[in-house]
């Protein structure tokens, strides 16, 4: 058990490792720097740019810049920022939150959604259900993200039921309930976006079970379709959702910096777009590796439930 959680982590330091360093050889290539644009401001001399180059380290080799970095990784400083004068990681761990706060809900409710509905699809193959079931999701997987988010902010702006930017209300005397109606809308565009991807596997996944030898001599015990479904069909296809529950936690921190852009929610991705904009090096570096490392998280939390339910992976490490 040791041996093979710790070789997936190891695995996730290496990929970690690897994003850093190509981040670094990207930024040595990329023209200018936050700096170089300060050359224009006549109030700035030329001595004083040469300083603030030092300051930041940025006058050192590309080797000794990385290792310095690493250094302030450690530290849990992810280098400074040079449009704000701070830790990058002042800059970024509220961001996060903030992005965590629209993806674990939408992460949940896709799957509590998507897994009940897959397997009644599955159970009625070629009905009307099925039919509707496949329609409705070839319809919102051909809707880009940004669509389904401009749509919901159009929805908002025409009926006033929802508050659209930013995630609270100055003059609303309850913190969490107002919170909790502003997360309603980039939510659910999570969801919509999310949700026909998943319910397509469950779908697969449980429709293969069903034609199993192993699940026809269950149905041949007279058991209940709904105990067939659930207790039986579902454990057994749940090696390939389990899998497809850490990649869903990717896709839904990429589609969400896109929401929260659109959207005003001030999360990573106003802040990544704007830190590339001002070529704040640091800060992209720092919100580049964060989004790595969410997702490698996932497959973390994927790799251990696959270890709790299935014996073949337990005998094997």
């Amino acid at each position: 058990m040791i041996r093979y959680f710790a070789r997936r982590l190891f695995h996730a330091v290496l990929v970690l490792f690897g994003v850093s360093l190509l981040m670094f050889l990207l930024q040595q290539a990329a023209p200018g720097d936050f700096l170089s644009e300060m050359r224009l401001d006549p109030q700035i001399s030329p001595e004083m740019l040469h300083a603030l180059r030092a300051q930041y380290g940025l006058d050192q080799p590309l080797p000794v810049r990385y290792v310095r970095w690493l250094g302030s990784v450690v530290r849990g400083e992810f280098g400074y920022s040079f449009a704000y004068d701070v830790p990058a990681s002042s800059l970024l761990l509220p961001r996060v939150k903030n992005t965590l706060l629209l993806a674990v809900p939408a992460l949940l409710i896709s799957w509590l959604i998507a897994v009940p509905l897959g397997v009644l699809a599955a159970a009625r193959r070629g009905g009307w259900l099925d039919r509707w079931f496949s329609a409705g999701t070839s319809f919102l997987l051909a809707l880009p993200e940004v669509l389904i988010a401009l749509l919901a902010l159009m929805i908002a702006l025409r009926t006033g039921l929802f508050p659209v930017g930013g995630m609270r209300s100055e003059d609303e005397p309850s913190r969490l309930a107002d919170l909790l109606w502003h997360m309603v809308l980039p939510v659910g565009v999570l969801v919509l976006a999310s949700l026909p991807t998943i319910l397509r596997h469950v779908r697969a996944a449980v429709s293969e079970t069903l034609g199993s030898s192993y699940l026809r001599a269950a149905e041949g015990h007279g058991l209940r379709r709904i105990t067939l479904l659930f207790r039986h069909a579902l454990p057994a296809a749940a090696n390939p959702l389990i899998s497809l529950f850490g990649l869903s936690i990717a896709f839904l921190l990429s589609v969400s910096l896109l929401v929260e852009t659109v959207m005003s929610w001030p999360g990573m991705g106003p802040l990544l777009l704007e830190s590339i904009l001002a070529r704040d090096v640091f800060v992209v570096l720092g919100a580049v590796m964060l989004s790595t490392l969410l997702p490698l998280a996932g497959n973390l939390i994927a790799d251990v439930l696959l270890y709790i339910v299935d014996p073949r992976i337990r005998m094997e490490s």
